[in-house]
Formats: structure tokens, C-alpha cells, sequence
């Protein structure tokens, strides 16, 4: 596995609406990945107001609701609705990110989530205007193969729709997405002494009302040999940048930060030692 370590500060795009995304040419799939990722809210001076691992959707439902409403019976468990996107009679949706998950797997989008109980007990629209004008800092750890592929970071929830990548925006109920990064720290590996990390500390302001920017990577293997015989397997990276903005009305793509990486064949050797660097393939 290749392991990849970020930290990405969107200074005008709540943390409730961003989801990461990783995928390559495989065919592997990770949508809306959860798992060593987390967030932290941020005002507009860049001020930290709370940190949480990521959860988009907020938490479990809590006020007990039958299947189709109502009052529970004596001993009686919760099973939520799934709204017609479950896969088995016996699927329960006990939460919004359980419904938005099933909608997900079915290539649907939520439209309205106010008409879905589990979201509005969990005040999912109020979570996203009360982080209104706030922005986010997502950092962590991502595990992918060592085969081309890319991550992103993109609002919405991300879902296969006829063999397209697809993220639902509808739920938002917003026009634009500023997509305004700056790129704190971006590695492929484990550091050792003397790396360049070319991204660091690389920021793009969207200035209109949609924006893309895409990375493209080119991961280099890395043997680091230290005096004391101490050896690391890491690895180095080149990237060239590209950015579109404009009307949102008239650039037909997917608004996000795109990072699209490819591992080279050939494999780095440094030695501390000697000071000086040899090639192999």
C-alpha cells in the first residue's frame, strides 16, 4: 500500500459539506472515506472552534421512531426508513447518513432532506447554515494501491450514477462552492531527512463562483540509507498544476480539489553517507 498524508485548510467551504473521495485504475472505489480522516471547523480568521473525525451527516438518531412512525412497542427496536432505497425488507436506515448511504448505493440523490425524519431529527440543513460562512481544516491519512489513480476533495455525497462519478449537491441548497485551498502538508510515504515536498504550502483563491484545481503527481519510489545503516522506504514527487474557475453555469465539472497521481518506474536510491544519489529500475 502507499500511504498518503494531508492537510488541506479550505478557508470558505464548511466542513459538513466536504466529502473525500479515492479511486484508481483498478476499479477500486472509496467514496466519502471516513476512516484517519478529520476535520476542523474554522471561522473566518482561521481560528480553530471544533475538531471531530469525519461523520457527514451528524450522528445516530436518538428520538425512538417506528419503521413507518409512530410509537414504539414494548421491546420493540428502532428501524428507520430507508425511503425506498433499501436493498431488503429487513434494511433499516436509523440515521441521515444512513439514508443518504442507501440513496447512494441506488445512484439517487437526495433532493430535499427535510422530507426525510432522520435528517431533520438530526437537523442536518440547520448543521450546514449554522456552519454558514465557516471554513474547514481536513487532514489525515489515506491507504490506497500502488497502481495511477486520484483523490479528491469535492462537496457532497459521491455515488456511482451509470458508470459516471456523481456528487449529490441538491441536499446544499447553494450555487457555488468556493473552492479556495491552501495545502498545508502533502506527502507520499514516510519523511526522511532532506525531502521536498513541492505542494507545501501551496494555496489557489477562487475568485468566481466555480472552481477546480488538479494536481497531477508523479510519485517517485524512494531507498533512504542513513550512517547508521538505518534504511526508510519512502518516496519523492513532481507535480504540474491546473485550475479552472469561471461561471458555474458554463464549466460543466465536478467542483473540487483533484490530485491525480501516477507511480514512477524508476526507484531512488539516497545515501546520507555518501551524499549523492543512483538510479535503478
Amino acid at each position: 500500500k502507499l500511504r498518503i498524508n494531508f492537510d488541506i485548510t479550505f478557508p470558505a467551504l464548511q466542513c459538513s459539506i466536504i466529502s473525500v473521495d479515492v479511486m484508481d485504475i483498478s476499479g477500486q472505489e472509496h467514496l466519502d472515506v471516513k476512516h484517519d480522516v478529520f476535520k476542523q471547523r474554522i471561522d473566518a480568521h482561521g481560528n480553530v472552534i471544533a475538531t471531530k473525525q469525519d461523520a457527514v451527516g451528524g450522528m445516530k438518531v436518538e428520538k425512538p421512531l417506528q419503521h413507518h412512525g409512530g410509537r414504539l412497542e414494548h421491546n420493540e427496536t428502532y428501524c428507520g426508513s430507508c425511503y425506498g432505497a433499501q436493498e431488503s425488507p429487513e434494511q433499516c436506515c436509523n440515521s441521515c447518513e444512513d439514508v443518504r448511504e442507501a440513496y447512494r448505493k441506488k445512484g439517487w440523490g437526495v433532493s430535499n432532506p427535510d422530507s426525510i425524519d432522520q435528517c431533520k431529527s438530526e437537523g442536518f440543513l440547520q448543521t450546514i447554515k449554522d456552519e454558514e460562512g465557516e471554513g474547514c481544516n481536513i487532514y489525515g491519512i489515506l491507504e490506497i494501491n500502488k497502481v495511477a489513480g486520484n483523490f479528491h476533495f469535492a462537496p457532497g455525497k459521491s455515488f456511482q450514477q451509470s458508470n459516471v462519478h456523481v456528487h449529490d449537491l441538491l441536499p446544499f441548497q447553494k450555487d457555488s462552492f468556493n473552492l479556495s485551498h491552501k495545502i498545508n502538508k502533502l506527502s507520499f510515504g514516510e519523511p526522511f531527512p532532506g525531502v521536498i515536498n513541492p505542494l507545501d504550502g501551496a494555496q489557489w483563491i477562487q475568485h468566481s463562483s466555480y472552481g477546480m484545481a488538479q494536481y497531477f503527481v508523479k510519485v517517485v519510489p524512494t531507498v533512504y540509507s542513513h550512517l547508521n545503516e538505518q534504511i526508510i522506504l519512502s518516496n519523492q514527487f513532481s507535480v504540474t498544476e491546473h485550475y479552472r474557475s469561471g461561471d458555474s453555469g458554463r464549466v460543466q465539472a465536478l467542483p473540487g480539489v483533484f490530485f491525480f497521481y501516477d507511480l514512477s518506474p524508476i526507484k531512488v536510491s539516497r545515501s546520507r553517507s555518501a551524499m549523492c544519489h543512483s538510479y535503478t529500475s
